[in-house]
């Protein structure tokens, strides 16, 4: 097998069909979904079975992570928020073509969302810095990441204690011994959840807090210093 998806989930009925559709619509068939679920309460474990998922234990996203890759069978890994959807039906073929080409380590793609100005701005932003910094000091949102699932063992996978930036300090390891690149086959379309429900200035006061405190500490690995919460969504997306 070539690749396995690796979805963290917590009570996400409402998004998860959506990114689980747009999988399935995909060329590449030649992969696995394993959905790490943390104890969800509504009907998220029922939705990734209808869809053929591999169902087991998560926890927080970087330890949902690492629990999903434990039992996956594929030689690349593709780690997917579940607010997520694919760009486009070429999108896994595009992209693990690309990966395999440059014989990358770990990557992202571009993102896009169908939002706001701010939201689509910031994220333009977004692209924009990874593009200059992948060869210099990596870093990823959790919302798409692949990984060589050999470069993942070597480094233990993500870092449970991060909270917050998790992803970034696993690109910024990877990107250490092996190659980090941006590709540019296909984008991945994110959700602007965060931003309706959190506001743009927290948001951007966190992303720029979690760069300087980094900067100068490392990273954050001492407990939730920055307020991320996981699971925030439920009651406003059923309305």
């Amino acid at each position: 097998m070539i690749l396995s998806i690796i979805i963290p989930t917590k009570n996400e009925e409402v998004f998860l069909p959506k990114l689980l559709e747009s999988i399935h619509k995909q060329t590449f068939q030649d992969y696995e979904i394993i959905v790490a679920d943390n104890k969800s309460k509504d009907k998220t474990p029922e939705i990734a079975k209808q869809y053929g998922c591999v169902l087991t234990q998560g926890g927080m996203p970087g330890s949902g992570r690492n629990l999903g890759a434990q039992i996956s069978k594929g030689e690349i890994l593709l780690f997917l928020d579940s607010d997520t959807e694919l760009g486009n039906e070429f999108f896994l073929e595009l992209l693990v073509e690309e990966f395999q080409d440059q014989k990358l380590d770990c990557a992202v793609p571009q993102v896009f969302l169908e939002g706001k100005f701010l939201d689509k701005l910031y994220y333009a932003f977004w692209n924009i810095l990874v593009m200059i910094f992948q060869k210099i000091s990596p870093f990823a949102g959790g919302w798409c990441i692949f990984a060589r699932k050999e470069m993942h063992d070597k480094i233990n996978g993500f870092d449970e204690r991060i909270v917050l930036g998790e992803d970034s300090d696993y690109a910024k390891r990877i990107g250490k011994i092996g190659k980090f690149r941006m590709m540019k086959g296909s984008k991945v379309k994110v959700s602007p959840r965060r931003f309706a429900k959190e506001g743009h200035l927290k948001i951007i006061i966190q992303s720029i807090g979690v760069g300087i405190y980094w900067a100068i500490k490392g990273k954050d690995d001492k407990g939730n210093r920055f307020g991320y919460n996981f699971d925030i969504y439920k009651d406003e997306e059923k309305k």
